[in-house]
């Protein structure tokens, strides 16, 4: 029990663990998670929605703001000693969550379906209690954005292209 004359901000450390161990335990990574992605439920709907769709509302500053409550996450899997690949795909959960939500109206829809908080509480867990088994699933989630975004990158040029040899046809 907590003692009035010594209020403390931070919980006491739970026993056989550090103040940090404690902080970055799963109750407390599954309470925040919670807390951002899913803490209200929206009357007459089972849509729930956390802190990341609300605050996500107010214009441009609102979504940076989530995107770093998330970032809570990604640290404290790295503190847990999750593994480079896996961190690196929370990130990019964040990373879309923020790019994406940025959109007005149809952005915040996807942030309160896309739910990247949970996933990447998910993952951690997964890798903590497996560590080798799903970084396949990681590598190759990665090897696709990436084809994703050189696809993307180099469209243009392709399109660019198609154009000159048929201009150069047409002479």
């Amino acid at each position: 029990m907590a003692d009035p004359q010594n209020p403390q901000i931070l919980p006491p450390a739970q026993p056989g663990r550090t103040r940090a161990q404690s902080l970055v335990s799963d109750e407390n990574l599954d309470l925040l998670a919670h807390l951002l992605d899913d803490w209200f439920a929206i009357p007459g709907t089972s849509i729930r929605v956390g802190l990341d769709g609300v605050i996500g509302l107010i214009p441009g500053l609102g979504d940076i703001l989530a995107g770093l409550a998330s970032c809570i996450l990604i640290v404290a899997a790295w503190l847990r000693g999750v593994p480079w690949v896996t961190l690196l795909r929370m990130a990019v959960n964040v990373g879309l969550e923020v790019a994406i939500g940025a959109v007005p109206f149809l952005g915040d829809i996807f942030v309160i379906a896309w739910k990247a908080n949970r996933r990447n509480y998910r993952l951690m867990t997964l890798h903590l209690r497996e560590p080798h088994r799903h970084t396949g699933k990681d590598v190759g989630f990665l090897l696709c954005l990436l084809g994703g975004v050189v696809a993307i990158l180099a469209a243009p040029f392709v399109v660019l292209l198609i154009i000159v040899v048929w201009i150069l046809h047409r002479m």
